[in-house]
């Protein structure tokens, strides 16, 4: 029915009420649907993307992997092939030889025969040293205290009375000042760097045989046996020598090269010491001369050994020891160390 204000454009309400229904509803349908796609295009985006991702992490991290394999693999080769050269040296030489080696920096180790003994010759008296400076840091004495330069001493065997001589001695000063006194530093200065046996009885007879085998036990080195001083030809005879090991010597250079032995400033003042040695025909003699050591040498027939700690100019540092014994060619022998020693110096540096 249409009335007299009746408009023809709203005679039909419900109808467009429909129509605008439809419509709003479709409308929510497409929003629906292009959500529900936008949220799966980013879920599949997303994932795609974390693939790629693992895909380029997994390959970085083979090509890591790969190279740090490759770098073991070259330096397992290197060391073998070092080992080799090592071995070729001293099989050209009739006698039996020793070597302990150690990269401070990495930990890489080298040994042959490290666990062998060998009469100890002069090397003990890196141990001596030690005992000095641990019973310095006791207040037992101090280094700058005199005592008296004497040259008799006690047989280990039966307590009889002997005598050294300075033709048998690297040093001979001493001998004319017996009966003078002399300090302690320099005793233990002049039993390193120019091998004093005079000194080194004095010095021994101060700390006590047993208590330098007992600090090195402390130290973590369970071979070397420092039981006598130096020319006691009864207890020689009978066997009663001072003992070491490649790897004991190396233990007691490490501690040291690390501060440990007795503590930092022992352990510095003792290095300065030992660069100042005289007798450089093993591990030094092939060096170039802007590389330190501070070592210890021994000999005596058929024995030839140096051990100590070499400082890389460019702040690394490794601890060296070569052994000898039974040596039919003792100029043979020691050139062959000197070898190795050069070998080890380029392995370091290649």
């Amino acid at each position: 029915m249409i009335t007299e204000n009746s408009d023809p454009e709203t005679c039909h309400p419900p109808a467009k009420h429909w129509l605008d229904k439809e419509k709003h509803q479709e409308n929510i349908t497409f929003s629906n649907h292009w959500f529900i796609f936008s949220i799966n295009t980013y879920l599949f985006l997303n994932r795609t993307l974390i693939k790629a991702r693992m895909k380029s992490q997994k390959a970085s991290l083979l090509a890591i992997m790969s190279l740090l394999a490759l770098s073991c693999c070259q330096s397992g080769t290197s060391l073998e092939k070092l080992d080799y050269q090592i071995n070729e040296e001293f099989g050209n030489i009739q006698g039996t030889f020793a070597v302990a080696f150690k990269d401070l920096s990495t930990g890489t180790v080298l040994f042959i025969n490290e666990h062998e003994s060998f009469h100890a010759a002069s090397t003990m008296k890196t141990p001596v040293l030690i005992e000095v400076y641990k019973q310095t840091s006791e207040g037992r004495f101090a280094l700058t205290d005199s005592i008296e330069i004497k040259n008799t001493f006690k047989s280990i065997v039966d307590g009889s009375l002997y005598s050294l001589t300075a033709n048998d001695d690297s040093e001979k000063e001493l001998y004319n000042i017996t009966g003078k006194k002399h300090t302690i530093s320099d005793l233990v200065y002049e039993m390193i760097i120019v091998s004093s046996n005079l000194a080194t009885n004095i010095i021994i007879e101060l700390v006590g045989a047993d208590n330098v085998t007992q600090t090195m036990r402390d130290l973590g080195a369970p071979d070397i046996q420092v039981i006598r001083g130096v020319e006691d030809i009864k207890a020689f005879e009978l066997g009663l020598s001072n003992t070491t090991t490649a790897y004991d010597l190396m233990i007691i250079f490490e501690r040291m090269a690390k501060g440990e032995t007795v503590n930092e400033e022992a352990s510095e003042a003792m290095i300065n010491i030992l660069l100042d040695q005289k007798f450089n025909t093993i591990i030094p003699a092939k060096l170039p001369d802007d590389v330190r050591v501070a070592h210890k040498t021994g000999a005596i027939t058929g024995v030839h050994h140096d051990s100590g700690i070499i400082f890389l100019p460019d702040g690394r540092t490794y601890v060296l020891v070569l052994l000898s014994k039974e040596v039919a060619d003792t100029d043979a022998g020691t050139s062959a160390q000197a070898n190795v020693s050069r070998y080890l110096y380029e392995f370091m540096t290649q």
